[in-house]
């Protein structure tokens, strides 16, 4: 749109619409700090709702052309497979992805497992090389977490930190449980519900200590850095003040995911107290030495592939090639099979 239509338009916009339009215009990217952009759009004429949406997502998109999740298999099948390619080709994103989106301001990337609101049971799968996106399986069947009343699926965004890993034959001196051996999970809590294989860029704000079957399986509490909340949030104390309910809905949700299936009661350290961002970043870089450790096979790997493209110092390190090859036997796409009704069933839980 050409700058003098978009000044005639704006004569007959509230003032409000107007500050945004011109912020979003000056600075190109959203400064908003609260949910009355939501409310914004809806006043917005609708040609001028595009333009403010692009330089929202401007950002993202350049996020988002970094990585590409490439899908292989039919969706709700054991052969689904979710890989990951960089502009280089094919990568792990347990291991190629790096860390930080922005080490100087201690940005993360997060690699998105499992969409808010869903409940099939997706993971980087560990054993696999290049570790693709996989459903998990339980005693032969596709696995989907059970919904537990009022809560339907994953309550947040659900995935895991790249170069993590949560040793399993070291103490965590804060839980007194060894790591589960896996990467790092983290919850992201923003507005906008991510896709299956999406890299964010977000920001830590605290971690709770979930203890699975004995072993410490840490919950990193995130936001994706273009949310636009993301400035308001500086630590875990203000969660409760911007998202009222949410931290206890978190606790109650891991404690009560498994007793559908039979199982008891998870527990947490703390009592469930969520920890600080502080707390947090000392938590994420224990596991990325971790990491470290096992990617350069100075620790027993148990099983996971660390094959990988871009860590020159690795003894796994494959070429570019090799990694092409993987994904060219893997199936070709195919449409999503049917679910069975049963997934959608409500579960109504009393704890003790």
């Amino acid at each position: 749109m050409k700058t003098k239509s978009v000044r005639t338009t704006l004569r007959n916009t509230p003032r409000m619409i107007k500050l945004l339009f011109a912020e979003v215009h000056l600075y190109g990217r959203m400064h908003i700090k609260s949910h009355v952009l939501l409310s914004c759009f809806k006043l917005l004429p609708l040609h001028l709702c595009g333009g403010l949406r692009g330089c929202l997502l401007v950002k993202r998109q350049s996020t988002l052309a970094m990585y590409q999740a490439v899908e292989r298999g039919s969706p709700n099948t054991t052969d689904y497979r979710i890989y990951f390619r960089n502009a280089s080709g094919p990568i792990s994103p347990l291991h190629d992805i790096p860390i930080f989106a922005d080490a100087s301001k201690k940005t993360y990337n997060m690699v998105v497992e499992i969409p808010r609101w869903t409940n099939a049971k997706m993971e980087i799968n560990l054993k696999e090389v290049l570790n693709p996106i996989k459903q998990d399986v339980k005693k032969g069947k596709l696995r989907f977490v059970a919904n537990c009343f009022p809560h339907h699926g994953y309550i947040w965004n659900y995935g895991a930190i790249p170069q993590t890993w949560e040793n399993p034959e070291v103490l965590d001196e804060s839980t007194g449980c060894k790591g589960d051996n896996d990467p790092i999970d983290i919850l992201e809590i923003g507005f906008r519900v991510a896709k299956r294989g999406e890299v964010l860029q977000v920001k830590v704000l605290g971690t709770v200590a979930l203890i699975d079957e004995g072993e410490t399986d840490w919950k990193i509490i995130a936001i994706d850095v273009n949310d636009p909340l993301a400035d308001e949030l500086k630590d875990i104390s203000d969660v409760e003040k911007h998202f009222p309910g949410l931290l206890k809905a978190t606790v109650e949700w891991f404690k009560i995911y498994k007793i559908p299936d039979g199982k008891p009661e998870n527990q947490f350290a703390f009592n469930g107290e969520a920890k600080s961002r502080e707390f947090a970043h000392h938590v994420i870089d224990d596991v990325h030495k971790y990491w470290c450790s096992l990617i350069k096979k100075e620790a027993e790997a148990g099983g996971i592939s660390c094959a990988n493209v871009t860590n020159a110092e690795s003894p796994f390190k494959i070429e570019q090639k090799d990694a092409e090859d993987i994904i060219a036997k893997s199936p070709q796409p195919g449409l999503p099979h049917p679910v069975e009704s049963i997934v959608d069933k409500w579960h109504y839980i009393h704890l003790k």
